[in-house]
């Protein structure tokens, strides 16, 4: 299968070419080549060790790059130290979220703020995102619920006002209703005009919200379907997967 010609008529976020990343001597991707449209959800799918959280680290500077290029806009990230790619506009939600659990709500969005030198009105509109939080403002963020402390780290993400955001496994342990305003949430921001790649393991999580799903296998980019076509044919996700 290959992406639909609706695909390739959007202009592009991020475009991925030939990407090498290692481990020490242990290579992780192999060739991996990924086009993020501008204003769509992308979901990347495959087994554990795939290398699906190892492509968002690459993208974030986090895991050095051996070969192949990453460009934002036409901008190209490779190179550039990891503290300077969510200034370029690339948001990060790592797996386990990592809030400073013993700051409150605020302070963890304060930090979001200085990233890229946001101020009121940015704080106003992540806060309207996710009202809950604004109930919780002067809680400490590691007595928060686990679908709370999810909308905290993706809050805090916002706040660089990202062109571009990484989600590693949002809904991972997490209620339903807590699973459907986090879907909600990534609707909000696709309407917004933010692209966003999703890294999940259930399929049922994500196929309402995804517009591409992109199959990672052994490091390389097997399969990209457009999210229609999946439901029509759900065989892939069997064969990549292993479950459907």
């Amino acid at each position: 299968m290959t992406e639909t010609n609706k695909a390739e008529t959007k202009p592009e976020a991020l475009v991925i070419s030939g990407l090498d990343c290692f481990y020490g001597e242990v290579q992780v991707l192999y060739g991996l080549d990924l086009v993020l449209n501008k204003g769509e959800v992308l979901c990347l799918f495959g087994r554990n060790g795939a290398g699906k959280t190892t492509t968002l680290k690459a993208i974030m500077g986090l895991v050095p790059v051996r070969a192949g290029s990453i460009r934002l806009d036409g901008q190209e990230l490779t190179g550039l130290p990891a503290h300077e790619v969510p200034k370029a506009g690339v948001a990060y939600v790592p797996q386990g979220r990592r809030l400073f659990a013993e700051m409150t709500v605020a302070e963890n969005i304060e930090i979001g703020l200085m990233a890229r030198g946001k101020g009121k009105a940015t704080r106003e509109n992540v806060l309207n995102l996710f009202p809950l939080l604004r109930q919780r403002l002067r809680q400490r963020s590691g007595t928060l619920s686990g679908g709370e402390q999810q909308m905290l780290a993706m809050a805090r993400a916002l706040c660089l006002e990202p062109r571009v955001l990484l989600l590693d496994e949002p809904t991972e342990g997490l209620m339903p209703s807590m699973i459907a305003r986090i879907r909600e949430t990534v609707a909000k921001l696709r309407g917004m005009g933010v692209s966003t790649i999703l890294v999940e393991q259930r399929v049922d999580a994500v196929l309402s919200v995804a517009d591409r799903v992109c199959f990672i296998e052994n490091g390389r980019n097997r399969e990209t379907v457009d999210v229609e076509q999946l439901r029509a044919d759900p065989s892939a996700v069997r064969r990549y997967v292993g479950v459907g």
